[in-house]
């Protein structure tokens, strides 16, 4: 699995270049845009064209699955602790039917032993950050954890081969594709090389 984490402050072309990602076979995007408030993800989701909702995993205003065919909810650590304890009444009032549900975890332990099923586990970060000053690396080793866990943080080209090679099942990147000169062509070569390690 790759996923696409959304640049945190909007871009130029973003939308555009967006749907161009989802054409290129793009599968997964975590829209995590912490400064928009719920009227602007609404606009935000009505910018992309429906037929790619299914793609989007929310991060904020997880009642949005209820308006629009998201492929499913993600919950940010924080967040995860306030309310995963109690999972019926927290998606009561949300139509999940059929969408995924996934959490972020920065401790392989307390992912580890996490009785929550997620339908997969986010990591970071596995190496120094691309979009974030100051995010230093922990080259987390994870082959023995029996559950689905995406390593993100510095995830480049580059280094795709050594992320599975410690044992993650697939890579979230933000920044080796955000800020390449070529957002698409970036992707299509990370698509490539994931593909051929599989």
């Amino acid at each position: 699995m790759i996923l696409l984490i959304a640049p945190e402050n909007d871009l130029p072309k973003e939308i555009e270049i967006l749907h161009q990602l989802f054409e290129e076979g793009l599968g997964v995007y975590h829209f995590r845009k912490p400064q928009k408030n719920y009227e602007q993800h609404v606009a935000y989701l009505n910018l992309i064209d429906k037929k790619y909702h299914d793609r989007i995993v929310v991060h904020y205003y997880h009642e949005l699955v209820n308006d629009f065919n998201l492929k499913g909810v993600h919950f940010k650590e924080q967040k995860r602790i306030a309310h995963i304890d109690n999972p019926g009444a927290y998606f009561k009032n949300l139509n999940m039917f059929g969408k995924t549900i996934s959490s972020s975890f920065h401790e392989p332990e307390i992912l580890e032993s996490c009785e929550f099923e997620f339908d997969y586990h986010i990591l970071s970060p596995v190496f120094s950050s691309i979009s974030k000053q100051g995010y230093q690396g922990r080259g987390f080793k994870v082959n023995h954890i029996d559950k689905i866990i995406i390593g993100v943080g510095g995830i480049s080209l580059e280094n795709v081969e050594e992320t599975l090679k410690l044992g993650f099942n697939g890579i979230g990147v933000l920044g080796d594709v955000w800020n390449a000169e070529d957002p698409i062509a970036r992707f299509k070569s990370i698509k490539k090389k994931f593909e051929l390690l599989n």
